[in-house]
C-alpha cells in the first residue's frame, strides 16, 4: 500500500510540474490547429514509430510501457521487431537510452518525459497538441545558439531539432510593421533554405502522426471514455423518456 502511495505522489508531482513548465513557457506565437489523428490506427502506429526513432533516444515516456501499444493495433511481434531494442522486454517502460548526467552535460538539463507532454502544454486557446504541432514545425538554423537552432514558438529552446534531416532547413521571414510609433516584427513566413527527405506536405503529415501519438501516449482510454460517455448519455435520455412516462402513468388517476 505504501508504495502504491508512493507511486500516486511520484506521478501526481511530475503532473503538476509538467504544468508548472508549460506555464513558464508559454507563448504569443499564434498556433496551427493540429489535425485530429488519434482515432486513426494508422497515424498513431506511424507516430509511434517517428517518436521511438526519433525522440526516444532523449526523452522517456516512463508513465507508458510498449505492450500498451497493442491498444494502437500494434502486435507484440510487430513492437519487439519494430520498436524495441532487442535486450527490452515488451512489458518494460519506454525508457531512454541517453545517460541522464551526458543529457545534462549535452543539454544544459535532462530532457523532461514525455508521457504528459501533450496535456501538460495547453494554453489559453490552444490545446497541447497545437503547440506541440506548431513547435515541431517552427525550427530554424540560429548560429548564436549552441545547438545551432533556435524555435519561433520557444524562443532561445534549449532542444536541437530532432526532426531536421526529414524538414531540412528553413529561415522565417518577418515583417516589420510601425504601430503607434512603436517598431515590431511580425512573422509572415517561412523560407526553404535547404530541403529535406520529405516535402513540406509530406512533413507536416509525419508530425501531425507523431503529435497524435504522443496525444494517445498521454491519455491512452481517451477514446474509449469518450464512446462509453455517448453510450452513457443516449441511456439517460431514453430511461428520461420512460422515466416520464411511467410518472404519468402513476399520476394519471390522481386528482
Amino acid at each position: 500500500m505504501k508504495r502504491w502511495i508512493a507511486t500516486g505522489l511520484v506521478a501526481l508531482g511530475a503532473v503538476f510540474g509538467a504544468a508548472s513548465v508549460a506555464q513558464a513557457a508559454g507563448t504569443d506565437f499564434p498556433m496551427d490547429k493540429a489535425p485530429r489523428l488519434t482515432t486513426d490506427p494508422a497515424a498513431l502506429q506511424h507516430g509511434a514509430k517517428i517518436f521511438v526513432n526519433y525522440c526516444l533516444s532523449c526523452h522517456s515516456a516512463s508513465f507508458v510501457r510498449y505492450n500498451r501499444l497493442t491498444e494502437i493495433g500494434l502486435t507484440e511481434k510487430q513492437i519487439k521487431e519494430n520498436l524495441m531494442f532487442t535486450t527490452d522486454k515488451v512489458g518494460d517502460q519506454m525508457i531512454a537510452a541517453i545517460d541522464p548526467k551526458q543529457a545534462k552535460a549535452w543539454f544544459g538539463a535532462q530532457p523532461p518525459d514525455l508521457s504528459l507532454v501533450a496535456r501538460s502544454r495547453a494554453g489559453h486557446g490552444y490545446s497541447g497538441a497545437d503547440y506541440l504541432y506548431t513547435l515541431l514545425r517552427g525550427y530554424y538554423r540560429d548560429a548564436d545558439r549552441p545547438t545551432g537552432w533556435n524555435n519561433v514558438v520557444f524562443h532561445n529552446i534549449g532542444m536541437p531539432h530532432p526532426l531536421w534531416e526529414l524538414q531540412g532547413e528553413r529561415r522565417p521571414v518577418f515583417e516589420k510593421v510601425v504601430s503607434h510609433g512603436n517598431e515590431t516584427q511580425v512573422f509572415r513566413g517561412w523560407e526553404q533554405v535547404k530541403p529535406g527527405t520529405l516535402s513540406p506536405q509530406e512533413y507536416d503529415r509525419t508530425v501531425a502522426d507523431l503529435v497524435a501519438f504522443l496525444e494517445w501516449m498521454s491519455e491512452p482510454v481517451k477514446n474509449d471514455r469518450i464512446r462509453l460517455g455517448v453510450w452513457v448519455l443516449i441511456f439517460l435520455g431514453l430511461f428520461t423518456i420512460v422515466a416520464w412516462r411511467l410518472n404519468a402513468a402513476y399520476w394519471k388517476d390522481v386528482k
